[in-house]
């Protein structure tokens, strides 16, 4: 499954501070959660922002959420809009989907959101992917149960790369997750052959409780992103709500990076590689 679920609810809340809403008024903002990756077609979360004094769950989550927006995507030459649908293993569970154009690399994709008198837009380029050389679960002894995944990739020479690596359990997860400090800027490279370990990134609403680690049993999905600039600065931006605010349901004092213009949040455009991990097998008990 190519799709990969920005924790909105985290941007709801966190990307508007208390100041905003001293500016804002009464008035909410357009939070946008969108991606286009190579070879896939677009997709858009769209909701209101949440102020910071409501109490946030599932069910107020999907009262914020906006279901009747049009979303016109285009690459300069061909353009569709986007159909909603309920996918109800996401939270929240509407998403705005492309079936038209799919996503290249080197090419730009403009986003526009018209809802009631607002008029939302944003710019985003698809850069060169770059594949995963491997990927594999380890323990730090046989007897463990518990591990976590080392990735390995060779960064291109001479050539500006930001990545983010993101993992999904299957049968666990129905999204990807941004693995935590998994967004990468290669001037940190000491070489241009790189070897990461992963740690799992936060779910929001997961049914069950959080671990930074995998386990025996698991069956992992890895994704390496190529992304810009702007997509690592807001992905940059999230952690650190996460960070500060030490839960990532609650906002810290800043807001989060955001390329749209008239809202809130992120539409990127994503190059991808995508590989399977297989864990030891899990022992039942007796």
């Amino acid at each position: 499954m190519k799709k990969y679920l920005l924790l909105i609810a985290v941007l709801i809340v966190t990307s508007c501070s208390k100041d905003d809403f001293g500016q804002l008024g009464t008035e909410s903002k357009i939070v946008v959660e969108g991606w286009i990756e190579e070879g896939d077609y677009a997709q858009v979360l769209l909701s209101s922002s949440i102020p910071v004094t409501n109490t946030i769950d599932s069910t107020n989550v999907l009262n914020h959420v906006i279901r009747s927006a049009k979303i016109t995507i285009s690459d300069g030459m061909t353009s569709e809009v986007l159909r909603v649908k309920n996918d109800k293993n996401r939270v929240p569970p509407f998403v705005y989907y492309g079936s038209v154009l799919k996503g290249e690399a080197g090419k730009e994709y403009f986003l526009k959101i018209e809802y009631l008198n607002r008029v939302v837009e944003a710019t985003t380029k698809i850069p060169r992917s770059v594949a995963i050389k491997s990927a594999a679960y380890i323990k730090k002894a046989d007897t463990d149960t518990t591990g976590y995944v080392f990735v390995k990739f060779d960064d291109p020479v001479n050539e500006k790369n930001y990545y983010q690596i993101a993992t999904r359990i299957e049968g666990q997860e129905p999204v990807f997750v941004p693995a935590f400090y998994g967004n990468l800027d290669d001037k940190n490279f000491t070489t241009a052959a790189v070897s990461v370990q992963i740690n799992r990134g936060i779910l929001l609403f997961p049914k069950t409780k959080f671990t930074p680690y995998f386990a025996d049993g698991d069956l992992i999905l890895v994704k390496l992103r190529t992304q810009n600039k702007e997509a690592l600065d807001f992905w940059n931006s999230w952690q650190n709500e996460i960070v500060n605010s030490r839960n990532p349901i609650y906002p810290a004092n800043t807001s989060l990076k955001s390329n749209i213009k008239g809202g809130i949040g992120i539409w990127a455009g994503y190059g991808q590689s995508t590989v399977v991990v297989k864990t030891a097998e899990k022992i039942k008990p007796f």
